[in-house]
């Protein structure tokens, strides 16, 4: 559903500014008319419902005019002259009254059945003696605005008829403007205050000095960096409640010249509401703040955590980085209502404001909340593929030295908030609670699985990158979209895997052509962005003399994975195979002994024996596996080792 704008029904200040000027457009028409019938009787006798407006203008008490509401307001932070004001009104008589139709179509005969004012009609009616240049401007001004627009831009520009744009003509009579699927208005009443918010210290006191300088407008800009769904919105919004404004927000990418960006300030004016801007700057961006017309008060700014804006001298500047531990406790204890695990799931989740928010609400529905978190996650699926994950180390057979570093690197993960108070300064100065991991080996060795192992040994969620959805072939696209896909996994707290990573973390070369230069551009984002990725981060590789030195540098963990011995084979047919197979344990360890598969081989391997045991219905044997072996080094395109006639039982 499209956003909308609310405000109270039938504001009696606006209907009683809103008639006084409505019946001067209305007195000025006449009098204009009468002037080309003769008299205002005549044109009267021509269309007698001018004869109501003519009684109404008469008893019109001018003393009784109301000097304030949001045509007053409207005036003075326009400068709109009186002038300029009664043509608005002039171009919206027919929205109160369609038979004003009939007259615009007769006094404008050079524009067949036209029932709106055109610029010719506008200017032969309000034109001095002998100038009509203040009409046109006034016209003009008003298009700029955005009080008025063209309904018919490919028309002759005499011909060109104006209407008042309809949500500034809705606000101006005190009624509820229709919908707009770009901008979304929540009065100050709606808005939650300062006091509510669960803020770090520093941020409180910022934000405490800030109301004062947006109440008295001495502020241009209010800049809101953070992650996304960290509460930038809703700050914004308290600041201006506690300015006494509403906050008018736009929800919809609008490019620089649109011209709903003079809209959106004549209505940031109407409603006293603060206007919000979401900027998402791309890596090394920097966006220019679209200019907002007669608005003059403060305009609040949402940022990520990348890229900047321009000519911002003049810009109070908010960090809202993730909570810590002591404020997700908070919030976890605010969104359940004080549940007792509170401190346990900010320990373990290390989530933005709003999505735990978000997390507690979906946890009703899903009833735990990891459920909860993978509801959160669809916008990550768009990038990212999630991967199922369940067991623990005793699941993987691989060398002791290799579990020890697994075992080491979930420790790291665990503790990765708690490690900086435990380093000296030093250490500290440029240190963030990411963990990026390198797994390096052969295909098959058990690095996938080993990701899978860690996310389920930490629960959390395991997104493996996609790089089709990631690399676009359109300068700074792909890093773009790399940004927002680690930013998300940043937000949502989830281990992102990298698979094959050499494919993405390439060397940089020598700059030969355009290309070269580029995809080192490309390579130095990821540099970069590596070095302050706040997640836990895997990649794998079996390549990894491919891959960037830099990039190994920036690694936390290295682990070697190496294809299995003939014991830890034997432990990975144990694990492969189903409870209850009918192999002959001498001919199983005869396999794995003369024999030398991956893990991934020996997996194929057990799958495709329980295919073959499912069309005799009868559990894996011999036969089966034997088949199943030897198809693997088909496929290899080498010599089975196994012996003739080895996979008959033995008694």
């Amino acid at each position: 559903m499209s956003p909308s704008i609310s405000i109270d029904r039938r504001s009696a200040t606006a209907a009683e500014t809103f008639r006084p000027h409505f019946f001067a457009a209305v007195q000025h028409v006449l009098a204009r008319v009468g002037t080309e019938f003769g008299s205002v009787s005549k044109a009267v006798d021509q269309f007698p419902f001018l004869a109501d407006y003519e009684d109404e203008i008469r008893s019109l008490d001018r003393d009784g005019e109301c000097p304030g509401g949001s045509l007053a307001r409207l005036q003075t932070a326009l400068g709109l002259s009186p002038g300029e004001l009664t043509l608005l009104f002039a171009t919206g008589l027919i929205e109160e009254d369609a038979r004003f139709g009939a007259l615009i179509d007769w006094a404008q005969p050079f524009a067949c059945g036209q029932h709106r004012p055109t610029l010719g009609l506008l200017t032969a009616w309000w034109r001095e003696e002998h100038d009509c240049s203040t009409v046109r401007q006034g016209l003009e001004r008003l298009r700029h605005l955005g009080l008025i627009e063209v309904v018919n831009p490919e028309a002759p520009r005499l011909e060109w008829a104006f209407q008042p744009v309809a949500p500034i003509w809705d606000l101006l009579r005190g009624e509820t403007p229709g919908r707009l699927g770009w901008a979304r208005f929540r009065p100050a009443g709606e808005l939650a205050s300062l006091h509510e918010l669960i803020l770090a210290p520093e941020v409180a006191r910022q934000a405490r000095v800030l109301v004062p300088l947006i109440r008295s407008a001495e502020v241009a800009r209010v800049l809101v960096r953070g992650p996304r769904h960290n509460g930038r919105h809703t700050l914004l919004g308290a600041l201006a409640r506690e300015a006494g404004r509403g906050t008018f927000e736009i929800t919809a990418s609008l490019k620089p010249d649109d011209a709903r960006w003079n809209l959106a300030g004549t209505l940031a004016v109407l409603l006293e509401a603060m206007p919000v801007i979401t900027l998402d700057p791309g890596p090394g961006e920097v966006l220019e703040p679209p200019p907002i017309s007669g608005y003059g008060g403060t305009v609040g700014l949402v940022l990520g955590k990348s890229g900047t804006v321009s000519e911002c001298h003049d810009a109070a500047w908010i960090a809202l980085d993730l909570p810590t531990p002591d404020l997700r406790a908070r919030l976890w204890d605010h969104a359940t209502g004080g549940s007792s695990e509170s401190a346990a799931l900010a320990g373990h989740f290390r989530l933005t404001a709003g999505n735990i928010v978000r997390a507690a609400a979906a946890a009703g529905v899903h009833d735990d909340i990891r459920g909860a978190l993978r509801s959160l996650g669809a916008p990550l699926e768009a990038l990212a593929a999630r991967v199922p994950c369940a067991g623990g180390w005793n699941d993987i057979a691989v060398p002791a030295d290799v579990l020890s570093e697994l075992r080491g690197l979930e420790v790291r993960c665990r503790n990765r908030e708690r490690l900086r108070d435990h380093l000296g300064r030093a250490a500290g100065i440029h240190w963030n609670c990411g963990v990026r991991a390198l797994f390096n080996g052969p295909s098959g060795a058990g690095k996938t699985m080993a990701a899978r192992l860690l996310a389920s040994a930490l629960g959390l969620e395991l997104y493996r990158l996609d790089l089709s959805s990631v690399v676009n072939k359109y300068l700074g696209e792909t890093e773009k979209n790399l940004e927002n896909l680690l930013a998300r996994a940043e937000e949502l707290d989830v281990v992102l895997l990298i698979d094959e990573g050499d494919a993405l973390l390439t060397a940089r070369t020598g700059v030969q052509n355009a290309n070269d230069r580029y995809a080192n551009l490309e390579t130095n984002f990821l540099l970069q962005r590596l070095e302050s990725f706040e997640g836990i981060m895997i990649v794998t590789t079996n390549a990894v003399q491919r891959i960037d030195p830099a990039f190994q540098r920036r690694m936390d963990v290295v682990i070697e994975f190496r294809l299995p011995e003939a014991s830890e084979r034997w432990a990975v047919w144990q694990l492969h195979l189903p409870p209850k197979h009918g192999v002959d344990l001498r001919f199983l360890e005869e396999i794995a002994i003369r024999c030398p598969l991956s893990g991934g081989q020996i997996r194929n391997a057990v799958l495709h024996a329980s295919t073959l045991a499912l069309e005799t219905g009868l559990p894996v044997g011999n036969p089966q596996l034997a088949s199943a072996v030897q198809r693997e080094y088909r496929k290899m395109g080498a010599v089975c080792p196994l012996k003739t006639g080895a996979a008959r039982p033995r008694h």
